[in-house]
């Protein structure tokens, strides 16, 4: 997997593409190629090799984050993809295995800096790409600290989709329209209920306001699955909740714990 480096020095960021054995970890590294050229960079102590045709790249704070994660989601896309013409199947969990389109990936960064008073940590957040079919890896869980993203399967609900197509058609935030709602979510309280354990959210804008009362949860479903999509082509639905695999319930749960982001809304 390709992975992007950068250190920050005095407000601002640099990136550096990585190349082959090229890697970066919070260091100055060893460049493959000894006759590379030696470039200082502002708070290193030494300089560092890059190798021909390799740029840096100076970006602002602000503009860095979403520039950066979306070249990181973009480069993996075909390498991480698992047999999606053949069988229409994609491997879930992947890194980056799947690209969050830059104007989605723009607005949950804006809702990230929107509603940064009901936003405990900011980490990691969780951005629900719902212009994808249910069989992608569209839930993608992106650590803003590091510039890793992962992708994982997960349902919308079935009045988002009446004829069970896999294409969201529809968000509405109405009490038992069973269908998903767009907008950003705070993460709340871990609990153990009706579909084991899961994890409460609160609907940040008006269009997802009702989250709560709905009992809108993030949960762990045996219709999302490899296998299910081996079988049918698509996941089941849920009721309005982000209903994700059981097996990746676990990373998602302790990833995007109480007081984080989760942004759900098709590009």
């Amino acid at each position: 997997m390709r992975r992007a480096a950068w250190g920050t020095f005095a407000g601002d960021m640099y990136i550096i593409p990585i190349r082959e054995a090229f890697e970066l970890n919070g260091r100055a590294p060893a460049a493959s190629n000894p006759k590379a050229p030696k470039l200082p960079l502002p708070g290193w102590r030494t300089a560092i090799s890059v190798p021909v045709g390799v740029r840096i790249l100076h970006f602002t704070r602000r503009s860095f984050v979403g520039i950066t994660l979306a070249g990181l989601a973009g480069a993996a896309v075909g390498s991480e993809r698992s047999g999606v013409e053949g069988s229409g199947v994609e491997r879930p969990g992947a890194e980056s295995s799947a690209a969050v389109p830059p104007a989605l990936l723009r607005r949950a960064l804006d809702a990230l800096e929107h509603h940064s008073g009901n936003i405990d940590h900011r980490d990691v957040i969780g951005i629900a790409d719902f212009s994808q079919h249910s069989r992608a890896p569209r839930f993608h869980v992106l650590n803003l600290g590091d510039g890793t993203a992962t992708s994982l399967l997960v349902a919308h609900g079935r009045g988002s989709d009446p004829a069970h197509t896999g294409w969201l058609e529809r968000f509405s935030n109405q009490p038992r329209s069973q269908a998903t709602s767009a907008g950003a979510y705070r993460t709340e309280a871990i609990y153990v209920g009706e579909h084991g354990r899961s994890m409460r959210l609160d609907g940040l804008d008006p269009t997802n306001d009702n989250a709560a009362s709905r009992a809108i949860v993030v949960h762990g479903a045996w219709y999302v699955s490899d296998e299910i999509i081996r079988h049918f082509g698509l996941l089941g639905r849920s009721e309005g909740c982000l209903a994700v695999a059981n097996s990746s319930l676990d990373e998602v749960l302790s990833r995007l714990g109480p007081g984080r982001l989760i942004y759900a809304d098709k590009a």
